[in-house]
């Protein structure tokens, strides 16, 4: 259905199960083809094989999770399942992809490079799997709240912006242990369907029970903030411009980092390329100006044909001020800017 040039859009208004299940029947041919190769490539990438059967405990235990924590995103899953024809298994699998994978059975070198301003959220999106041909963007809202999420293979949440005026972006860190929880990508949609601020989001984002490390980016008209998640510990950075890759920043998780040497040697190029690029970026630089910072070495990294190594797949700017994701498929530099605005 799509390719590195044309993405899903998928517009979806109403209650969650509603959502879900629009969401679901655009995408039901792509969703089934994917689950279907290899458990949703997940056999392509880890070195033993799993089955959705064999994961069931797995899923129950973080959808129990998910339904406590934010009820409303478990009814839009059973949306998805139910529009796309999938199990409600399958359907939560889509949202755990990365938390199956796990950090210590993948040699993983790391993903994203995000930086933020206030009133504009930029990054880069690495992923292995090769997932660029199952983006989607979705608009997605329920009476004056809406949202605009991108979106891979059935994932509720990722990285977006919301009428409020809230960009929320992300980076993969590795530390403590994941277990049961709420993934970040759905952290990341419960912050843009419930926050209007930097300030709100933080203390939504204080009271879930996330499954797995992340960085989570956030900008508003007025300000930034940079959230560090190892478990149930947060550690905050807040002021006018934010940067991160993939080692963390904060002095008393360093210490906590399980990212690999050759990953932390990539992540340490990167933010300083990004920090450096930003810092000549103007107050008021257009989108394209952003995707030329994207589209640099070492922030762009280009596929080297294994489908386990992590690779740009796409590249995003968030415009909060106008609720605008401008989205670049694939390898930013070969892909034309697609704006989609609420």
């Amino acid at each position: 259905m799509t390719t590195a040039s044309t993405v899903a859009h998928v517009v979806a208004h109403g209650e969650p199960y509603d959502l879900g299940f629009a969401h679901g029947t655009v995408l039901k041919q792509r969703l089934r083809a994917f689950l279907d190769d290899g458990v949703a490539r997940l056999n392509h990438l880890l070195p033993t094989a799993v089955s959705v059967a064999g994961l069931s405990g797995d899923l129950s235990a973080h959808r129990a999770e998910i339904t406590r924590s934010t009820p409303r995103l478990a009814a839009e899953i059973a949306g998805l399942a139910a529009g796309a024809g999938l199990t409600l298994d399958e359907a939560t699998l889509l949202q755990l992809r990365r938390e199956i994978m796990g950090y210590r059975r993948i040699p993983t070198r790391g993903d994203c490079t995000t930086y933020a301003r206030p009133g504009v959220l930029a990054q880069t999106v690495d992923l292995n799997g090769n997932l660029d041909d199952q983006i989607a963007v979705l608009e997605v809202g329920h009476g004056d709240r809406t949202a605009l999420v991108l979106s891979f293979a059935g994932l509720l949440g990722y990285l977006g912006v919301n009428s409020r005026g809230l960009a929320v972006g992300l980076n993969l860190v590795l530390g403590g242990r994941w277990g049961p929880g709420l993934p970040p990508y759905l952290a990341i949609r419960h912050l843009l369907d419930t926050a209007t601020s930097v300030e709100s989001a933080l203390a939504v984002l204080r009271t879930l029970p996330l499954a797995s490390s992340r960085t989570i980016v956030l900008a508003d008209a007025i300000g930034t903030a940079c959230v560090e998640v190892i478990g149930d510990e947060y550690r905050v950075t807040t002021g006018r411009e934010s940067v991160h890759t993939n080692h963390f920043l904060a002095p008393d998780f360093t210490g906590r980092d399980e990212l690999n040497v050759f990953a932390r040697n990539s992540s340490l190029r990167r933010l300083e390329t990004a920090a450096s690029g930003l810092r000549d970026l103007p107050a008021d630089a257009a989108p394209d100006a952003h995707f030329a910072l994207l589209s640099q070495p070492p922030i762009c990294v280009a596929d080297n044909g294994d489908i386990r190594t992590e690779r740009t797949v796409a590249a995003v700017v968030l415009d909060a001020k106008n609720a605008a994701l401008h989205l670049r498929p694939g390898d930013p530099r070969q892909s034309r800017t697609q704006t989609f605005t609420l």
